[in-house]
């Protein structure tokens, strides 16, 4: 009742009845195997535990952080280089003798106070000025554009020289 070939191999005497239970055995053992592969996914690895899923979510929650600590220490690294650009190119202010400079931000306006020559200098676009946290800071025009490159938000008053400087 068991496998025709075995049968015909144990009446010839090739094989001996030990032999022949130990293959058989091992046959059970592998149908066993199978149907227990069964229940794994279609490609052949062991079923994902608990242990497996909460691993994956660390590691993706940890590349997260790192890709967001990164882009934070970027952002630093950022507003690092334009106050050293900013505080190494500034041009002096005359607080105490100088004329009010108005200029637009959003929707007020606010003021600093330049020397006289320093207003000619920013109404022909020669120096702009700049936003650092709380305060406004006269750059030269070169450093404006700089700063730009990094961050447009900071940059407060540029201008752009136009071909049509006689408009009266």
């Amino acid at each position: 009742m068991g496998n025709p070939l075995q049968d015909q191999l144990l009446k010839a005497g090739l094989v001996t009845k030990k032999q022949a239970n130990k293959a058989k055995q091992e046959q059970y053992v592998q149908g066993k195997k199978k149907k227990k592969g069964k229940a794994t996914r279609k490609t052949g690895r062991k079923p994902i535990t608990k242990a497996e899923i909460a691993r994956a979510a660390e590691v993706a929650r940890n590349k997260q952080l790192s890709r967001q600590q990164a882009e934070e220490r970027k952002e630093h690294e950022k507003q690092a280089q334009i106050k050293q650009l900013v505080m190494q190119n500034r041009v002096e202010r005359d607080e105490k003798n100088g004329q009010a400079y108005h200029f637009a931000l959003g929707k007020k306006i606010h003021r600093i106070f330049v020397a006289e020559e320093m207003i000619d200098r920013l109404c022909q676009g020669q120096l702009g000025i700049v936003q650092l946290t709380d305060s406004f800071e006269v750059v030269p025009a070169k450093v404006v554009r700089q700063v730009a490159e990094r961050d447009k938000e900071a940059v407060v008053s540029l201008r752009e020289p136009s071909e049509e400087e006689d408009w009266w």
